[in-house]
């Protein structure tokens, strides 16, 4: 069976393989980083309006908001302009928010970021009626998460840490709460770990009456503080101080409350189960009696869906799903509450599909069902009651939008083969389309839903398409790869423009490797591949075992050993990539940024010298270092799972290394500390192993800015000249 893997490789890179593109110009690096290769993807933010037949878009220089017909793309008003709205003393804005009237709008300026997705900044009222500008909040401070009230006539928002609430009838402001303070108490806010593992930065939510504001107050007291060195510019460095629960340690407890408009009393709302819970939403239903309060236990393996009373205080158990491994916490946001009750993406028969309930939580119907992943859920249409949904049903490598009515019929509304994503107006009667595959960079149109009729493009990325004609390169062949342990695997390679089946390539593995995610999809990408494949190294990149789109069973199976099968399915890849006559096994490279940095370093370990060289971009070191939520959700923590841990350490395995190494890490990452790649060197120094070892002073997990990115990848790719 091994071997007919390998029969198999070899027909599919002969009969599969692309003839080159005929331009002569060579690939240059500083092009790459410089973003020459990269599609036209943004258009402005297309905002669907209540109605779905009109949305809002910002003008370049960012001056006005203008509503815009969706059938015609015409403009038909100017909600908001800094010329003439009355009172305003700023030129330009950087977002903004209308309430549900429309009768207010809210923008802001002067940006200050705090993590990856939260930042403050200064926001304004525009008042539509009257065409007249102010400071939303009196205390001339910044704020965050401004959150309107469903009849617009209020606002409630975060100043360090405290709720406040604005009634725009009165023009009156008042202070929620006032525990609130920085590195212990967050009122609506989350803190690191919520924003950075749920994607939450808002946990607040009105009733449908506007008469209560809910929120989740958390205590970060306890969470023991990670101090981050940042040099500056200065003679001393200074630090940055921040609550980061690592795995096994304290998280943040939560509670959760409801404000009352009227009383202006504040209740606490005792949430049922245990007493380290997490919270990472909160939505009120369409009943003022029911919050939806959405928790998980620690080990993320059992989800409860609670309606509470804000009032009374009175909680209800309405939906109950436990699971071997850990619940998908992304799905959540899959819950949609309707009249009729509310939707939600499960796992429960191995892959992910859509299910309704009723309002009291009985299963009605599973929407969508066979041996495929729903990977986005898209909505309901309220009018006809027909769902909306992404998914990989063609295939886990590509992705198509479909519809089904409540009948069950089932229609595909993007026919075209490769990587589908849309964005429907709120009456779903019309959609933006961001269409690619591996040869076509990314199209973007406006489609009728109804005729799935193509009414205007809005970008065709001709230009890159043109530009890229006159260049020597090869795009990415998809192929299967059947490894030692009988699994298949989904790749691409890219090949040098020259090509020459009677040579021997040396060869490049990129992969992240991570829960759930994917590389190898059939979308346009060209990267720092095609550099490096100009320079005659060959560039494979495999999604292992833990990846997306193949079920739950593929995707889980590295439970509670996060690692050690990703590390083996990218050591077994290689040497069965390496079998192959163009290929030399004796020069194979391997490497990765984040968890693809990680696996590089298991890799490495664990591969018997299968790769001769890798590099390892802000990798973690050991799971014991970095956050509870991730960590947990696979891995439990180092308590329970000690010897699961200690399997998956690259630390614990620094004296198996093989292979020359160059680690590079950032100072100031917040995300995988600095610290992780520091004790890594540390091990190493101590089992006797050399390596290369290059910092970027006070740069984050991302390392950019400046010249940072250009000279990162010039590093990279002189070390691979000179190792491979």
């Amino acid at each position: 069976m091994k071997r007919l893997g390998i029969e198999i490789l070899l027909l599919i890179c002969m009969c599969v393989t692309l003839s080159a593109q005929q331009g002569s110009k060579r690939v240059n690096l500083k092009e790459i980083i410089d973003g020459g290769f990269r599609p036209v993807t943004s258009i402005g933010e297309m905002r669907s309006l209540p109605d779905g037949e009109h949305y809002t878009a910002v003008n370049r220089e960012r001056t006005m908001i203008i509503k815009y017909a969706y059938k015609t793309g015409n403009p038909v008003d100017t909600l908001f302009n800094t010329q003439k709205a009355r009172e305003c003393t700023f030129d330009t804005f950087e977002g903004y928010q209308i309430s549900s009237t429309g009768h207010r709008i809210l923008v802001w300026k002067d940006t200050e970021r705090i993590y990856r997705r939260s930042f403050k900044a200064t926001y304004y009222d525009f008042d539509v009626r009257r065409n007249f500008v102010k400071p939303l909040s009196n205390t001339g401070k910044k704020l965050m998460i401004p959150t309107f009230s469903p009849d617009g006539r209020m606002c409630a928002y975060v100043i360090d840490n405290n709720i406040w609430l604005k009634k725009f009838d009165f023009d009156t402001e008042i202070q929620v709460t006032k525990d609130g303070e920085i590195n212990k108490v967050l009122n609506g806010i989350t803190d690191w770990v919520y924003e950075e593992e749920f994607s939450v930065t808002n946990l607040m939510a009105w009733s449908p009456e506007s008469d209560y504001l809910a929120f989740v107050c958390t205590d970060e007291s306890e969470v023991p503080e990670y101090s981050m060195q940042v040099y500056g510019k200065g003679t001393y460095p200074g630090y940055y101080n921040f609550k980061y629960p690592k795995a096994g340690e304290k998280n943040s407890r939560v509670t959760l409350h409801s404000y009352s408009v009227e009383t202006k009393d504040i209740k606490h709302l005792s949430v049922p189960g245990e007493t380290e819970t997490y919270i990472p939403r909160i939505v009120f239903t369409t009943h003022a009696d029911q919050l939806a309060v959405m928790t998980l236990n620690r080990n993320q393996n059992i989800f409860n869906m609670y309606y509470a009373n804000p009032k009374s205080g009175v909680f209800r158990l309405i939906l109950r799903e436990e699971n071997k491994a850990y619940v998908d916490s992304e799905w959540l946001s899959s819950i949609q509450f309707t009249e009729a009750g509310f939707t939600y993406v499960s796992e429960q028969d191995g892959y992910a599909h859509i299910y309704q309930y009723s309002p009291t939580g009985v299963m009605q119907r599973q929407v969508t069902q066979g041996n495929w992943d729903v990977t986005a859920f898209l909505g309901t249409d309220q009018a006809t009651k027909t769902v909306y949904y992404e998914s990989a049903e063609e295939s886990p490598i590509r992705r198509a939008i479909y519809s089904i009515d409540n009948k069950g019929n089932k229609t595909r509304l993007t026919p075209e083969s490769g990587v589908n994503r849309v964005a429907f107006s709120k009456n779903f009667a019309y959609f933006v389309h961001f269409y690619s595959n591996a040869q076509t960079p990314t199209r973007i149109t406006v489609n009728e839903t109804k005729s799935k009729k193509t009414l205007r493009v809005l970008q065709d990325n001709a230009a890159l398409a043109n530009k890229l004609a006159g260049y020597a390169y090869r795009p990415k062949e998809f192929i299967k790869i059947q490894t030692a342990s009988d699994i298949e695997l989904n790749a691409w390679i890219v090949k040098p423009a020259n090509f020459d089946e009677s040579k021997k390539y040396p060869v490049m593995m990129t992969q992240y490797s991570g829960p759930n995610s994917q590389q190898v999809l059939d979308q346009y990408g060209f990267d720092w591949e095609q550099y490096l494949a100009a320079n005659d190294i060959v560039v494979v990149c495999v999604d292992g075992r833990g990846t997306g789109a193949r079920g739950e069973a593929f995707r889980k199976c590295t439970y509670l050993k996060m690692g050690e099968l990703e590390s083996r399915d990218q050591v077994e890849a290689a040497q069965a990539l390496g079998k192959l006559p163009y290929l030399d096994a004796t020069r194979f490279a391997i490497w990765g940024w984040s968890f693809g940095g990680y696996n590089t370093l298991m890799a490495l370990s664990t591969g018997n010298g299968t790769f001769k060289a890798g590099i390892a971009v802000a990798p973690p070191t050991d799971w014991k270092y970095y956050d509870t939520v991730y960590t947990e959700r696979f891995m439990r923590t180092p308590q329970e799972n000690f010897e699961g841990y200690k399997a998956t350490s690259p630390i614990e395995k620094a004296k198996d290394l093989q292979g020359k190494l160059l680690l590079i890490h950032g100072t100031a990452d917040d995300n995988v500390h600095f610290m992780q790649s520091l004790d890594y060197a540390e091990a190493l120094v101590q089992a006797g192993k050399q390596f290369d070892m290059h910092f970027y002073k006070d740069r984050d997990h991302g390392i950019a800015g400046g010249n940072t990115r250009y000279h990162l990848y010039t590093k990279m790719s002189n070390f691979l000249f000179d190792n491979l």
